[in-house]
């Protein structure tokens, strides 16, 4: 499962290793079933991200580079697709010095890699693992047929409606992964637990960090070994800290600016001293978010007239088609909508205008209250309470 978000790693934390001191580490490689071709190498020093390569001569390939700590990397060989799965593709934790690698063509993920302290801890919280992540394989399977199912019916413009129904239906398959993955990540906090000078806890409570409430976060990350929090994962995640406490209660609200839905200017400040305002970050794609519009309704049924004001911040910023069709289908065009703000560039993303980092969004649906005086008054999924909270805490304001 690592697997799926070892890019997002390498991209988020390039520019914090370039501050500490880099040293060489040698990759001696050895291939089975494969003679000739080339090995690929993406990962993090602290030049940034680098690719490397290297041709593989009677089935042996040696990488040289240099790194800064260790950091998890990605792999690949004859890959025959650009899938994260790829037989011929996995990702592997480096190490400064000199390690020794064999694989497999064919069967990347079963590597075996020596002279890498990092990747033995990984290997030892994977096997930890094995036993929900059988019982997760069938499931996890169900639903990949079940989406394949859906995107083909998307890419041959199925009726709307035989669309929607495919899709909740691989939803619904997806809900069922929710007990396993808990499990999962029960295992890598237990493991972080007990080991705060580990690199490889570091990496797994960056992806854990923006699910907790801040408060939990930050004392997690407090337990970790000094060199463990001047790292590029530590860094990653103190800087994850600082935007989640930015959106949790007790904080002045970050002010944008956007065009709305209908193409007027819309200012958070113009609601300042007039109306608490719920922001519901949320998506077309996000079957969650769109479930959860009817409670919205009424909530919005309830409390407009007392003073309580929606602003939708959508992240369909590439995809404005869906957003209105969403918006319009559910019937919540009777709030304020506007996109997130988040740019694709020909190099990555420009966020310089978005609205969700301002608020250490990472998960949909993810809701912030505002009182009139601009400060925020609650945080609800993404990191905060659930909706009975938000509930409860709307009519305390509400109802006196």
């Amino acid at each position: 499962m690592m697997k799926k978000i070892v890019f997002s790693v390498l991209l988020l934390t390039g520019v914090m290793q370039m501050q500490a001191q880099d040293r060489p580490f040698v990759l001696q490689g050895k291939i089975k079933g494969q003679n000739s071709g080339k090995i690929k190498l993406y990962y993090e020093s602290g030049n940034g991200f680098k690719q490397d390569s290297a041709a593989i001569r009677n089935g042996a390939f040696e990488i040289k580079g240099t790194l800064t700590a260790p950091t998890m990397a990605y792999i690949a060989g004859a890959v025959k697709s650009q899938s994260m799965d790829d037989p011929n593709s996995t990702s592997l934790f480096l190490e400064p010095g000199k390690m020794s690698l064999e694989l497999t063509a064919g069967d990347f993920r079963n590597l075996r890699l020596t002279g890498s302290k990092t990747q033995n801890e990984y290997k030892e919280v994977e096997t930890l693992k094995e036993n929900v992540m059988t019982k997760l394989k069938p499931i996890l399977a169900d639903y990949n047929r079940a989406n394949e199912i859906y995107i083909e019916a998307m890419k041959a413009k199925k009726p709307e409606a035989e669309q929607e129904a495919l899709k909740m239906k691989a939803n619904a398959v997806k809900d069922k992964m929710n007990p396993y993955h808990e499990e999962l990540s029960r295992i890598d906090r237990d493991y972080i637990k007990s080991h705060p000078d580990s690199y490889y806890s570091a990496y797994a409570f960056r992806y854990m960090t923006s699910n907790m409430p801040v408060s939990e976060a930050r004392l997690a990350y407090e337990k970790f070994s000094d060199r463990i929090k001047e790292s590029s994962y530590g860094k990653a995640i103190a800087e994850e800290i600082k935007k989640m406490e930015a959106g949790s209660p007790g904080a002045v609200a970050a002010s944008f600016t956007a065009t709305d839905i209908d193409g007027k200017l819309l200012n958070l400040a113009d609601f300042k001293g007039k109306k608490y305002v719920l922001l519901d970050f949320w998506a077309s794609w996000c079957m969650p978010c769109r479930q959860g519009n009817p409670h919205l309704l009424s909530l919005y049924s309830n409390y407009k007239d007392k003073g309580l004001e929606i602003i939708g911040i959508s992240d369909d910023d590439g995809n404005q088609e869906a957003w209105r069709k969403a918006v319009a289908k559910d019937g919540i065009g009777v709030w304020k909508h506007i996109l997130r703000g988040l740019k694709r560039t020909s190099s990555g993303y420009d966020r310089s205008n978005d609205i969700s980092e301002g608020y250490g969004i990472h998960s949909l649906p993810t809701k912030i209250l505002i009182d009139k005086n601009g400060v925020i008054i609650g945080r609800y999924g993404g990191g905060g309470e659930n909706d009975e909270a938000m509930d409860k805490k709307l009519a305390e304001i509400f109802n006196n």
